[in-house]
């Protein structure tokens, strides 16, 4: 079966189940389904089984590092880890090896979490739909007969996770890549405030804009994961009801072009926020959300091409055609239009801001549509509408699940705060999450 954290905590307590007997179950899992979902680039099943006999031995002696020891995760395969290999998604990097650890790996590994593997990841994390060329594209586990984006950039991640063959994953979003894979593969993603969580040792697209999140299945595994990256951890408490909270809602300009099953699941989240004591406002941004777009794309492809220009500016070079399209442009991004963008988006943030005072969260569906056939996503659009505009506002936000459609397809909310605020947001999402109550499992679930 497919672990949560909090199952894993629970049988660990009760002396049901042993970090040991968790990794092998992870492991038989990925056996037997990855050869389909395809979420994994490498595994460490030596040093992962190792790991679990040390969890193991720290429960058993009453020495637990933490809520998260014993906790088998995964980490997009942008994250470094001294001695392994990390190809950022790229072909031309198949054998490059890592001489550091990024920090957020080492503060799992620090809290006792027991790394099973790298998952794979859009190149260089330069897209949404979750798509490589040439390392393989993820099988969303949600249909199994329909090859469909599992979103991205954090591909494997989203799939490994919500297949079941591990409990928890690391993502990276720059505009969505945490919280697009968790809307298509119906998973909660965290998308942190740039700056909370360091990003050394994580191979950047866009430094300003680059942030880790937390991948997993409820918002309470995602809260254990996130307490365990934060450099100072507090513990959350995550309330049964909101009242008293301001919400935001989008306005009718807003909601055109959602498409119907994502927008009925989208109002009907609305009514269970209110149900909780919410207060719901219609909010009608100073700056139309499509309208963010522009200074995004400086920001993020002038960055982009300055990290990784020499592998894209290489005709003969190994590399996703589509991914090499949206690099390329930075090339012509002059210092006067780059200083242009990172001052936009400081006024931006500042009038934003000031439109929302008094309000607490604002909710959106996380994407616009639902998770389409990987030959049916236009390479040239993004699903990242709603996503982009958060990190482009230097905002925190959580994509949670709010129901699966007729034709078994996961809808999703996103739940976005100001900066430094991820405790409401994740507070709002646990009780969300608890008055929606369960939804089913994909097809493809372990």
């Amino acid at each position: 079966m497919g672990y949560s954290i909090t199952q894993l905590r629970e049988e660990y307590s009760e002396g049901s189940l042993t970090p040991t007997d968790a990794v092998e179950a992870c492991f038989r899992n990925i056996e037997e389904l990855d050869p389909q979902v395809r979420a994994w680039q490498s595994l460490y099943q030596s040093a992962a089984l190792l790991a679990a006999q040390d969890s193991t031995q720290r429960l058993h002696s009453g020495a637990s590092l933490g809520p998260f020891d014993g906790v088998p995760f995964a980490l997009k395969d942008i994250l470094e880890i001294e001695g392994e290999v990390t190809t950022a998604g790229c072909a031309e990097w198949i054998d490059r090896r890592s001489t550091t650890t990024a920090e957020v790996a080492k503060r799992l590994l620090r809290s006792g979490g027991i790394l099973l593997g790298k998952t794979k990841t859009v190149e260089f994390a330069m897209g949404g739909w979750g798509t490589n060329q040439r390392m393989g594209t993820p099988h969303n586990p949600w249909d199994d007969a329909v090859q469909r984006t599992p979103g991205g950039s954090s591909s494997g991640s989203g799939a490994a996770v919500a297949s079941g063959m591990v409990p928890c994953a690391i993502g990276t979003d720059t505009g969505g890549s945490v919280r697009l894979p968790a809307a298509f593969c119906g998973i909660v993603g965290l998308k942190t405030t740039e700056g909370l969580i360091p990003t050394n040792g994580i191979v950047p697209l866009s430094h300003t804009l680059d942030t880790p999140g937390p991948m997993a299945r409820s918002v309470s595994d995602a809260v254990t994961m996130f307490e365990a990256m934060v450099e100072h951890p507090s513990s959350i408490e995550l309330p049964e009801d909101i009242t008293g909270l301001k919400i935001g809602y989008l306005s009718d300009g807003e909601r055109e072009g959602i498409e119907k099953d994502q927008l009925d699941a989208y109002d009907n989240a609305l009514r269970i926020l209110a149900n909780l004591g919410a207060t719901l406002v219609e909010f009608d941004p100073p700056k139309p959300f499509e309208d963010m777009k522009e200074a995004t794309f400086v920001i993020v492809t002038a960055e982009g091409y300055f990290h990784h220009r020499e592998i894209m500016n290489e005709p003969e070079a190994k590399v996703d055609e589509n991914v090499r399209k949206r690099f390329l442009p930075g090339a012509s991004i002059s210092s006067t239009d780059y200083v242009a963008a990172l001052l936009e988006r400081q006024m931006d943030c500042e009038t934003f801001l000031q439109s929302i005072e008094g309000v607490h969260a604002l909710v959106t569906p996380t994407t616009p549509m639902l998770p389409p056939p990987v030959d049916e996503a236009n390479e040239d659009s993004t699903p990242a509408r709603f996503t982009r505009a958060i990190n482009y506002l230097s905002m925190c936000a959580t994509s949670i699940p709010s129901g699966v459609t007729d034709n078994q397809l996961p809808t999703s909310i996103q739940i976005a705060c100001r900066g430094g605020d991820e405790i409401t947001s994740l507070q709002i999402a646990a009780a969300y999450e608890t008055a929606r109550g369960e939804l089913p499992a994909p097809t493809l679930y372990a």
